[in-house]
């Protein structure tokens, strides 16, 4: 019987939380596999790990000094095995990260990695585990996918060897051996991996939040927490906004159904949230609700020669072209819109709109950046009749305009989009009207 553990940054950022991580540990022989994140911010630190290492990758790269910023590296790690007293000399690693940088030895995603290696390195000695790296086990395509089937192997091949172990989140290999990543929170996906490869029975994520909440803490007060959610519910929130775990964690689970918590390294005792294939026992009409600022919407309008379907297909090739994800389509008879993120257009924006001017199939380009969508989850939403009237009123009772709305097939989510001003009030009025309605 085995459990796969995974320690986020918060959980691992100073020697008190490495000790809370290790009596959480101890409490149960099954937690055999734990997955770490690197060191992020603490009492006291201000700084994730990772977000210094990119730095210094950047000073390196246009030739700016970076000895402070590596300093601040070092001291945190010297720091936390000085005051455990732990016997690992992660001096001889410093030293050689800091000269291969230095000689520009390492890729960004080489150094970026060190984060989680030495974090790992470390736990792995406190806690007397066996310490294995993820480049070995953990294995990318050259189009940045995920061999799951050797992963899955080399994984279960690894552990065969030893009885627990520590392995760093986030990273990965190409087939040449070069250190590949994960998006940003993917310690979370790593975690996953070894979850199917190992048969766990369950996967505990712990994180410095007892587990998933109805609606942002930081605009609703109190919310309530989730108890149960079923994956796909898990994957709607996680992908419009919700931030407890990497969008990407659930699929390497699902399969085998192997179900995931959501817990408190600072209170596990609390409990948190219960992620399976199925969730019986959630009763509310809705699960959660989540969004994002910050989006864009472009509208074309198509000549009335030209095929609907081609025109959308014309734009979105040049959106692919640029590497710009899209989110949503909405459309009318001679019209569509393609939403994407503010932020992921970055510098490309006008190069992107110039060349989509020059379609043939398009007759003009308006744009709307003031969009913040919001998503309302809830897989009971289908078992009653009225429910989309019902919310959308609450947008009319408040005097806000709805710019698009988008309801998924299955009737799981209905994504509502408004303007960035009313994002906060929209998220109230929902949670007020609808947080304690049972089915």
């Amino acid at each position: 019987m085995l459990k796969v553990c995974k320690f986020g940054g918060s959980s691992l950022s100073d020697a008190k939380h490495f000790k809370q991580v290790k009596a959480i540990i101890e409490a149960d022989p099954d937690r055999k596999c734990v997955i770490v994140s690197a060191p992020g911010k603490g009492e006291g630190e201000c700084d994730k790990i990772t977000d210094l290492l990119y730095l210094c990758f950047q000073h390196r790269k246009y030739h700016v000094e970076f000895d402070g910023l590596f300093e601040r590296i070092e001291q945190r790690y010297l720091k936390i095995k000085k005051e455990l007293n732990i016997d690992y000399p992660i001096e001889n690693d410093l030293n050689e990260i800091r000269e291969a940088l230095k000689e520009k030895k390492l890729t960004e995603a080489k150094l970026v990695s060190r984060g989680e290696y030495l974090c790992a390195k470390l736990l792995a000695a406190y806690l007397g585990y066996s310490f294995i790296d993820a480049k070995d086990v953990i294995h990318f395509k050259f189009d940045g996918k995920v061999d799951e089937k050797k992963t899955s192997e080399d994984i279960a091949k690894a552990f065969a060897k030893v009885e627990k172990a520590v392995i760093p989140g986030f990273y990965g290999a190409y087939p040449n051996g070069e250190v590949c990543l994960f998006s940003r929170g993917g310690s979370d996906v790593s975690a996953s991996y070894f979850a199917e490869a190992l048969d766990a029975y369950l996967y505990e994520n712990f994180t410095d939040v007892s587990g998933f909440y109805m609606a942002d803490p930081r605009i609703i007060p109190n919310p309530l927490r989730i108890n149960e959610i079923s994956y796909d519910e898990l994957r709607e929130l996680s992908y419009a906004g919700a931030q407890v775990l990497h969008a990407e964690t659930i699929i390497p689970l699902m399969e085998k159904r192997i179900p995931l918590e959501v817990l408190n390294s600072n209170h596990p005792e609390e409990g948190g949230t219960f992620i399976k294939d199925k969730a019986p026992g959630n009763n509310h009409l809705i699960t959660g609700l989540t969004g994002k600022k910050g989006f864009i919407a472009l509208t074309f309008v198509k000549s009335r020669e030209s095929d609907k379907l081609e025109s959308i297909r014309s734009v979105l090739d040049v959106f692919a072209r640029y590497k710009v994800p899209v989110e949503h389509i909405p459309t009318s008879i001679d019209s569509f819109s393609v939403i994407s993120e503010k932020s992921k257009l970055e510098d490309r924006y006008f190069d992107l709109v110039a060349e989509l001017k020059k379609l043939p199939e398009i007759v003009s380009i308006s744009e709307d950046s003031d969009v913040a969508l919001i998503a309302i989850v809830g897989s009971n939403m289908a078992k009653k009749s009225g429910v989309s009237g019902r919310l959308l009123s609450v947008f009319g009772e408040e005097k806000i305009n709805i710019k698009l709305i988008d309801q998924g097939r299955e009737e799981i989510n209905i994504i509502v989009g408004i303007s960035n001003a009313d994002y906060d009030k929209s998220l109230k009025a929902l949670y007020t009207r609808f947080s304690g309605e049972i089915i």
